[in-house]
């Protein structure tokens, strides 16, 4: 009877422990595929908004390089590099005013 019983009970076992590991997968896999849902929903919400006022911004050219301006607060926003571009494209006072500031 116990010998009977030992391949019943590890097999019992062996499909649990499949299950158990299938379903983490699985839930590992949803918070994931959420994240990623969640980061495009916050995405779209945000997206070319104002961060001081929420109001929309308007992209413009500023010695060839595309910035974002507001409309409502008058803030402008450098995207990563931008500013340097600018500095590098705009010349004397500029470069001085970064040099001061960094």
């Amino acid at each position: 009877m116990t010998e009977l019983e030992k391949p019943s009970k590890a097999e019992d076992e062996y499909f649990a422990r499949q299950e158990i590991e299938r379903r983490k997968v699985w839930a590992s896999e949803q918070m994931a595929k959420m994240a990623t849902e969640e980061k495009q929903r916050l995405r779209e919400l945000h997206f070319m908004k104002c961060p001081k006022c929420g109001m929309d911004l308007a992209t413009i050219d500023l010695h060839g390089v595309k910035i974002d301006r507001c409309a409502s607060c008058n803030g402008t926003f450098f995207d990563a590099g931008e500013l340097e571009q600018v500095i590098s494209r705009g010349g004397g006072f500029l470069a001085r005013l970064i040099s001061v500031l960094r």
